[in-house]
This record gives C-alpha cells, sequence and structure tokens, in this order.
C-alpha cells in the first residue's frame, strides 16, 4: 500500500511535466511561424519600398499578394536579386549590397532602374550601427535622398557621394562617419559590381 501511495506522486508529477512540456513546445511553434511571418512581411515591404511600389496596407496578406503579383525573384543569387517587369522588359532591379560597418556588417538592398541611371530607394535590412547615431541610416530623412537619385555620371567610378564633395549627390549622417563612409562604401561597390555584370551579359 506504501509503495502505490509512493508511485501515484511521482506518475502525477511526469504527468504535469509532460503536459507543460507539450504546451511550451506548442507555444514555441506557433511564436516561431509567427516571426517568421512578420520577417517575411518586413524584407517584402523593404523590396517593395526599394522598387519604388506603394503599398497602401501593412496587413501581411495584403503585403504577399502586391509582392507575388509585381516583384519577381532570381534565386540564382545569394542573396536574391529582385526585379520587376514592364512591357515583356525588366524595368528595375533590387540589387543586395553588403560590407562593414562599424559594429557589424551592414545589409542592405537598393533600387535601381533597368538602364542604369538612377536609383530607386534604398533599404537596410541589418546592422548593428549605434543607435541615434550610426543608427539613423534607417531613418527616412536619409533614406529619402537616394529616391530617384540620377547615378547617369558617375565621379571617378563612384555613384553614391557625400556633400559638400564635388559632384557630392546626398548628406552624410552628421557625427556618424564611419557609418556614413561604410554605406557609400558598400553601395558603390555593389552598384558598380553589378552595372558591370549586367552590361557584360
Amino acid at each position: 500500500m506504501r509503495e502505490r501511495s509512493f508511485i501515484y506522486p511521482i506518475i502525477f508529477m511526469a504527468l504535469i511535466t509532460a503536459l507543460f512540456t507539450f504546451l511550451l513546445a506548442l507555444l514555441n511553434h506557433s511564436t516561431a511561424q509567427r516571426i517568421q511571418l512578420l520577417e517575411d512581411t518586413d524584407l517584402r515591404k523593404k523590396i517593395l519600398y526599394v522598387l519604388d511600389i506603394a503599398y497602401e496596407s501593412d496587413e501581411p496578406e495584403e503585403i504577399e499578394r502586391l509582392f507575388n503579383q509585381d516583384v519577381k525573384v532570381d534565386n540564382s543569387f545569394e542573396p536574391p536579386i529582385y526585379y520587376t517587369m514592364e512591357g515583356g522588359e525588366v524595368a528595375a532591379y533590387a540589387l543586395p549590397a553588403s560590407g562593414p560597418g562599424l559594429w557589424g556588417n551592414i545589409d542592405a538592398y537598393v533600387g535601381i532602374s533597368a538602364d542604369f541611371t538612377s536609383l530607386l530607394g534604398l533599404e537596410f535590412i541589418k546592422h548593428s550601427e549605434t543607435p541615434g547615431l550610426g543608427g539613423r541610416i534607417s531613418e527616412g530623412e536619409f533614406l529619402e535622398q537616394f529616391r530617384g537619385l540620377d547615378i547617369s555620371s558617375p565621379v571617378d567610378g563612384e555613384y553614391i557621394i557625400y556633400r559638400p564633395a564635388p559632384g557630392g549627390n546626398v548628406d552624410a549622417i552628421a557625427g556618424a562617419t564611419q557609418t556614413s563612409k561604410s554605406v557609400r562604401d558598400l553601395l558603390n561597390k555593389d552598384i558598380d559590381r553589378f552595372i558591370i555584370e549586367r552590361r557584360g551579359k
């Protein structure tokens, strides 16, 4: 009798542990799905932005619908290149740009017209720059400078030049010299490489 009374609490605790383990696993699975959905939606919104495609709703379903409707993906590259079509021809590209920042790698996408004469937009996918300083590269005031930016006449092979240098076309982030330099360098490097590769085809 004593053995049975000793076993029952053990069985009860085992059942409770199993139940809580199951509930935690279920919660983790549902949370992971939600996090992935938000990350996918955020990336799609940024690609739409750099391709200058307006959207009226932030709802994931609407963003996915618009993205699938207007944007094509070239998965032969890693990260992939995105593009839009118009009249059966490529109208614009969203190409990845990456390079070292002050505190870690900076990953971005930049939109460029199919004739390589203008930038359509810039968005940062990931960076670790200092909030309030270098982190301001993600703010609209900085990003909007790249909307419709003329790059048809690079100076010494550079498409992005900070004012007040000759040929300057955008403003750097005040107080964030190194981050600004990193952004300029990674954009010039990857834009130039992309244009050379495409024109060579």
